[in-house]
């Protein structure tokens, strides 16, 4: 797919993306003979694909990984709706950040990092850091090379997909193409249903954006987490009163991006607790957050 069909995509009405939506279901439901899940994170993107594919397919289950980083209004949520499978993995946060590494910047950055601190200069990613490589800009990010702690771009695989790849079911995915650089350039390599990729997913809310997200909550009256606050109307634009993201609560991907208050400094007021135990020294019991977040520039 070209990024002008994915634009394309993105600017059709709601009523039509809805359509084509249930279309890319439907195919991926039936290619399947109904061996299918929703990966449902709790999140506002997932709770609409899950409300979606349940008005087609009732009975399909979905699942739901326990890590321990979700916010706590997330897990609430979770536990009021039906037929969700709850999986967790065989490690926690702590454990990931001690053998592999922090997440920081994003994964890219994280991996390439993480792989230069293990193997040195001659590894093949220490050229990103050096010379003019593709579309991102990895030059910036040398000075994480001498990091005084591990990086990594692990905790995802492990304590996420790692639990999901033990499901036989192929699953439905609440991600969209306008969220990251990533996810954009993987769906423009395979659009909504991967069916000829190594690991089949579906992403059928993968041309929406954002607003789509909230207007079909709001005019579905699809029940969210609490955490999201109310979706209000402002400056023409819907969002939501609490937090505009959830994700992990621990991870600093794109944290360094935010306008302030970013995620920490909102978690410092909304979850006092848990952001002290994120920021305290790892040697003191917490997860030593804190001093990662000074050495990139990250205010919290």
């Amino acid at each position: 797919m070209e990024l002008w069909q994915l634009q394309q995509l993105q600017g059709l009405p709601l009523d039509i993306k809805i359509e084509k939506t249930k279309l890319r279901i439907k195919e991926w439901y039936e290619a399947f003979d109904g061996e299918v899940y929703v990966s449902f994170s709790g999140g506002k993107d997932s709770t609409v694909l899950l409300h979606i594919v349940r008005e087609l397919y009732p009975n399909v289950k979905a699942v739901f990984v326990d890590t321990g980083l979700e916010y706590p209004e997330i897990r609430n949520f979770v536990k009021t709706i039906d037929n969700v499978v709850w999986v967790r993995p065989k490690m926690n946060f702590k454990d990931v950040i001690e053998k592999y590494g922090y997440p920081v910047i994003s994964k890219d950055v994280a991996r390439n990092v993480g792989d230069v601190q293990k193997l040195g200069q001659n590894c093949w990613a220490y050229k990103c850091f050096t010379t003019e490589m593709g579309i991102y800009n990895f030059k910036k990010w040398t000075f994480l090379i001498d990091a005084p702690f591990k990086i990594s771009n692990k905790c995802c695989n492990v304590m996420k997909k790692t639990p999901l790849n033990k499901i036989k079911a192929k699953p439905f995915i609440g991600s969209l193409a306008c969220e990251s650089r990533q996810r954009k350039t993987q769906y423009l390599k395979t659009g909504c249903n991967a069916f000829d990729a190594k690991k089949k997913i579906s992403t059928p809310l993968g041309f929406w954006t954002e607003q789509d997200i909230l207007t079909y909550l709001k005019m579905n009256n699809v029940s969210y987490s609490s955490i999201y606050g109310d979706i209000i109307e402002d400056k023409g634009k819907l969002k939501t009163t609490g937090l505009d993201r959830t994700g992990c609560m621990f991870c600093m991907f794109g944290c360094h991006l935010e306008k302030e208050p970013n995620r920490f400094q909102k978690m410092k007021i909304t979850h006092p607790q848990i952001y002290n135990y994120c920021m305290k020294p790892i040697e003191e019991g917490g997860l030593g957050l804190g001093r990662v977040l000074d050495y990139i520039g990250v205010k919290y």
